[in-house]
């Protein structure tokens, strides 16, 4: 890297943002997004003769380099939106050659809507416009399961008598909406959501959002709104949580891989002999490295849809602080733990729980909730054969392109992902925690 602004480039931080580059006078040339701000940036001095004309020419021209950092890649994303808006730098020939670029639209009704388009004549208020409609669609399910707005087109006025009784849709059980449609909200409260919602994608920082929900978080406390406090810390966290899960690919929101849901919760209704088809599905894995970082994961379905407010993680513990090698005990702490906090809660019970594994660890499963005195349909799944496993020994098979195997195996493998990722973190922790002690000595 032989440009004078090298060293500037080796000083950027390891983090998500935002960089500018900049002529002299201060100019802006250019602006971008980063998860990783260093590597972005040095980029553009790397192989300059792959790089397109217009940036090699900025490249040429730029005498300053700024980066403004973000605790995520959701943020970075929403910022450069703005700064590109606000600036209009003229190496950034997208967002201004006249295409349409898709916006976050939020219409102005009692209850406004909140979501993606590319048609800018409806009556709405639009932000952006964004560079990538896929980077936009993880960050609006980041924003949907944050502020809870509807995306629905009823007609819902304050006034609306049917509100009295309606059913709200499944959205409301996945807290992706705070049920406008019902009276569980108010006018009120529900466009105090969808300021707290503008604030945020104004990107000028979370702090003030956060005070916000802090501050009406406390009053319906006071107030003993406990289900209203409830909902304003959940959002509260999730905004928080952006620092440690902020990266949008996390935000992936993949439906189960069946052609109908409905047909996939019917087929297992049927192979398993339940009494209704299942609509909420937990799914239990075990990761560790003989003996040793053993974790488990608990995956929540609702609808055939993963709801990741209902995910966790587990630390297994193993009798007097020894997890050992052994997955089929793991498998029967974690479930134990998992539903003895359920019952103790008194909160919603699954439909049918999928253990990842054969006959063993299903068989310590079942002991689990036999301890913790919790009746559930259970089966596993065999990775070898894609058998599914029943108590008793019994044994099912589906066809591969069966609608309810393939739910099964979309639960079995998003308990897998979530599993090894808490897995790769705690390894990482460790070395970190080593080097620190390393450098210290």
């Amino acid at each position: 890297m032989d440009h004078p602004l090298a060293e500037r480039v080796r000083q950027a931080p390891e983090t998500p943002g935002c960089y500018l580059w900049k002529a002299e006078g201060g100019r802006v040339l250019y602006v971008g997004k980063a998860k990783q701000l260093r590597r972005r940036i040095a980029s553009y001095l790397q192989s300059r003769d792959d790089h397109p004309t217009r940036i090699r020419r900025m490249i040429a021209l730029a005498v300053e380099l700024e980066w403004l950092e973000t605790d995520s890649e959701v943020e970075a994303l929403i910022l450069e939106s703005r700064l590109i808006k606000e600036l209009q730098p003229p190496a950034n020939i997208k967002l201004k050659d006249g295409k349409e670029y898709p916006v976050i639209a939020i219409t102005r009704e009692s209850f406004p809507r909140v979501f993606v388009t590319r048609d800018r004549k409806i009556d709405a208020d639009f932000i952006g416009p964004f560079l990538s409609s896929v980077d936009l669609t993880r960050a609006y399910h980041f924003l949907q399961r944050t502020f809870r707005f509807r995306t629905c087109d009823l007609d819902i006025q304050p006034d609306s008598p049917w509100r009295k009784g309606f059913a709200a849709c499944l959205n409301l059980h996945i807290k992706r909406c705070s049920a406008p449609c019902t009276l569980r909200i108010d006018e009120t409260a529900y466009g105090a959501d969808i300021r707290a919602l503008r604030g945020f994608l104004a990107g000028r920082g979370k702090a003030p959002v956060v005070d916000d929900l802090t501050a009406r978080m406390r009053a319906a406390a006071k107030d003993l709104r406990f289900e209203e406090a409830a909902r304003l810390r959940d959002q509260i966290q999730a905004i928080d949580r952006l620092k440690e899960r902020g990266r949008l690919a996390d935000w992936r929101d993949g439906g189960a891989p069946v052609q109908d849901i409905q047909a996939g919760a019917k087929s297992l209704q049927q192979a398993l002999g339940l009494q209704a088809p299942p609509r909420i599905l937990e799914g239990f894995d075990i990761a560790h490295l003989q003996g040793t970082f053993v974790v488990a994961s608990c995956v929540r379905f609702v609808g055939g849809v993963p709801d990741k407010a209902g995910y966790r993680r587990l630390k297994i513990r193993g009798e007097d602080g020894d997890p050992g090698n052994n997955d089929f005990a793991a498998m029967r702490e974690a479930v134990g733990r998992r539903y003895r906090r359920l019952r103790d809660e008194g909160l919603e019970l699954p439909d049918l729980v999928m253990i990842d594994g054969g006959h063993g660890q299903l068989a310590k499963a079942l002991e689990a909730l036999r301890e913790a005195g919790v009746s559930l349909n259970v089966v596993s799944l065999a990775k070898a054969e894609e058998t599914i496993c029943r108590p008793g020994g019994v044994e099912v098979r589906l066809s591969r392109r069966d609608p309810g195997l393939k739910l099964l195996q979309h639960v079995r493998d998003e308990a897998h992902r979530f599993c090894r990722r808490y897995f790769h973190l705690l390894q990482r922790q460790e070395l970190r925690d080593k080097r620190t002690h390393e450098s210290a000595t």
